[in-house]
């Protein structure tokens, strides 16, 4: 039975070996029991790795933990640092162009195997083709197993379990009693998290703002270098007059203090005025239009402006009513003396113009007898002015016909 068995053995031994040496194919290449299937029209795609770790050949690709290839081989590329994996996906997968892949590990000592996915964001609209390359921005890895035990043993080896024990030792302490403010200041932060998380957009549009005004500064440092420059004297004006500021400051704190006070006491006068005052400013606003109207025509005292209706040309024409007072029927002073070189065309004029309707009595003289003075003959070269008859006149007058209104005796015109 013994005999038979190692028989078996040797013979399919010797078959295997046989059929090695006669066949190219290496076992390498054989596909690993329980893999993806392919289809029949699998597609290649080459993935950029920065370290290949412990991923061979035949090792699965999976989309969302479910197998959909296998790695067809690892090559390093010339002249280059990174491994390329040459990776055979069922053609029945259809992954974004901008796909990405990351290389992970089964379980703790499991195999590693590559997982394709799509981006987070941003996901292409075309298909990942048949010899497209994933590059190495599109490629992650996980921690490995050794990295992670080598990092656990630099801390057990260096020391740092009494210094793990003292860090929670402190922190039981600290926590202790004040679970409630510890839970509340969590809640606090995670509010402050999500607020900044919310005005992200702000916050960078005011670091680049903060950017910007950083360049502009930059770009004028020679100004800025002037204006700091300059600002050293009043700086070293300001220092010399400190006690004197420091003084007016105190003053203006004792000001402050008094006007307050001030304030505080007639507080209610000041109320009580300005109610008074709400009055007064009611009356005015009920007067409307009719108080602005009312100034338009005191400013134009004593000529309004209907007033500049009458003016035509460079003369105007008017009445003018003299009224004596009671008691007193003096109303034109008597002339005493003249200049006749000076005021001989007008006072001519003046004689000249008959009177448009009776005169009124002329003040008493201080003489009994006023002497009337001769006239003097008028220059031959003396221009005569021309006159108009007042609008409405006719130019004859009587000089006073009312017996209770004589007319006024005109001086006449006399000089040297």
């Amino acid at each position: 039975m013994r005999r038979f068995r190692l028989t078996g053995a040797v013979t399919a031994m010797s078959a295997v070996v046989l059929a090695a040496g006669c066949s190219q194919v290496s076992v390498e290449q054989l596909p690993l029991p329980g893999g993806a299937a392919l289809g029949s029209h699998p597609y290649t795609v080459h993935v950029q790795l920065q370290n290949a770790l412990n991923l061979v050949p035949q090792a699965a690709v999976r989309v969302n933990d479910v197998p959909v290839g296998r790695v067809k081989k690892i090559s390093l590329p010339d002249n280059a640092w990174y491994a390329d994996a040459t990776v055979l996906i069922n053609g029945d997968v259809k992954l974004p162009a901008n796909a990405t892949a990351n290389l992970e590990q089964s379980s703790l000592l499991g195999e590693k195997y590559i997982k394709l996915a799509a981006p987070a964001t941003d996901a292409s609209s075309q298909r990942l083709a048949n010899g497209a390359t994933i590059p190495l921005s599109r490629t992650t890895r996980n921690a490995d197993t050794e990295e992670v035990f080598g990092a656990l043993s630099m801390l057990l080896s260096g020391g740092g379990l009494p210094q793990i024990r003292t860090i929670t030792r402190e922190l039981n302490k600290t926590f202790n009693g004040r679970e409630p403010q510890i839970r509340d200041s969590l809640e606090q932060l995670s509010k402050l998290t999500g607020t900044l998380n919310t005005n992200r957009q702000a916050i960078v549009d005011a670091l680049d703002g903060l950017n910007r005004l950083s360049s502009t500064v930059a770009a004028r440092r020679g100004q800025v270098d002037t204006v700091l420059t300059d600002l050293s004297p009043g700086l070293k004006v300001l220092s010399d007059q400190r006690g004197q500021l420091v003084e007016m400051l105190q003053k203006l704190d004792d000001l402050s203090k008094v006007a307050d006070g001030v304030l505080k006491k007639s507080r209610d006068d000041t109320v009580a005025d300005l109610t008074s005052l709400s009055v007064v400013v009611r009356k005015l606003s009920d007067s409307g239009r009719d108080l602005p109207k009312s100034l338009q025509i005191l400013f134009t005292y004593p000529f309004t402006d209907e007033a500049m209706k009458a003016v035509k040309g460079d003369y105007l024409n008017g009445y003018l009513t003299v009224i004596a007072a009671p008691g007193n029927d003096c109303v034109i002073p008597p002339v005493k003396e003249t200049d006749a070189k000076k005021n001989a065309p007008k006072l001519r004029a003046l004689a000249q113009t008959p009177p448009a309707g009776p005169l009124p009595t002329p003040c008493p003289a201080n003489k009994p007898t006023p002497t009337t003075p001769t006239a003097a003959p008028a220059p031959a070269n003396s221009p005569q002015p021309a006159l108009t008859n007042p609008a409405g006149g006719t130019g004859k007058g009587t000089g006073g016909t009312d017996p209770n209104s004589p007319a006024l005796p005109l001086p006449t015109l006399g000089g040297n």
